[in-house]
């Protein structure tokens, strides 16, 4: 008699499908595995040179975490009348937070869109991201969910606050500012960026 399947096993399966298949389109679509400087950092602080978005976290990491918040409250919007006490969040809206997530990173590493960031944002020499780079990016933005479904609304949002606040004032740019240079690029902001 086989053992009765795990109510969590059907959305582990679809999150590891999709993280496989992100890993396989971005070698497909020719991305570097690693940096193609040869090695793996922890932590690469430089955002102007051809080591950033090469290495494991850098200072958009904070923003991969803060995805992670921001769809823990969507899947919470969506899926908590599911399961008592927000399981169909932590659950399903796990699952679409990959998806999501993936879904970004593979069009964040298209010609059109790495150009993009050339033209209108802080990033001139961006080159796109490596694939341990996207593979960690997903990650965190697993800890940002997990962080959001753990902790208090207020502390989650005292958090992403903080960090959007940090990395204005390390390197002028965060997530805010990165939407919408992308979206609607300012001139204020693009100079206030350069001046950095």
């Amino acid at each position: 008699m086989s053992a009765p399947l795990s109510p969590h096993r059907p959305a582990l399966i679809a999150v590891l499908v999709m993280v496989l298949t992100t890993l396989g389109v971005l070698l497909a679509m020719g991305r570097p595995p690693i940096c193609t400087c040869g090695t793996v950092e922890l932590w690469y602080g430089n955002i102007n040179s051809s080591g950033n978005s090469q290495h494991l976290s850098d200072w958009y990491t904070p923003s991969h975490i803060i995805h992670g918040m921001l769809f823990y409250g969507v899947a919470w919007l969506l899926f908590r009348k599911w399961q008592v006490g927000g399981q169909g969040a932590a659950r399903w809206g796990f699952a679409l937070a990959v998806f999501l997530e993936a879904a970004w990173e593979i069009v964040e590493n298209t010609p059109f869109v790495i150009d993009r960031y050339r033209a209108v944002t802080v990033n001139w020499g961006y080159s796109g991201d490596s694939v341990i780079n996207s593979m960690a990016d997903i990650g965190w933005m697993s800890l940002g969910f997990w962080l959001a479904m753990r902790l208090p609304v207020k502390v989650t949002v005292a958090l992403a606050i903080t960090a959007e606040i940090v990395t204005a004032l390390v390197v002028r740019d965060n997530l805010t500012l990165n939407v919408v240079m992308l979206v609607w690029p300012l001139e204020s902001i693009r100079v206030w960026q350069g001046a950095g």
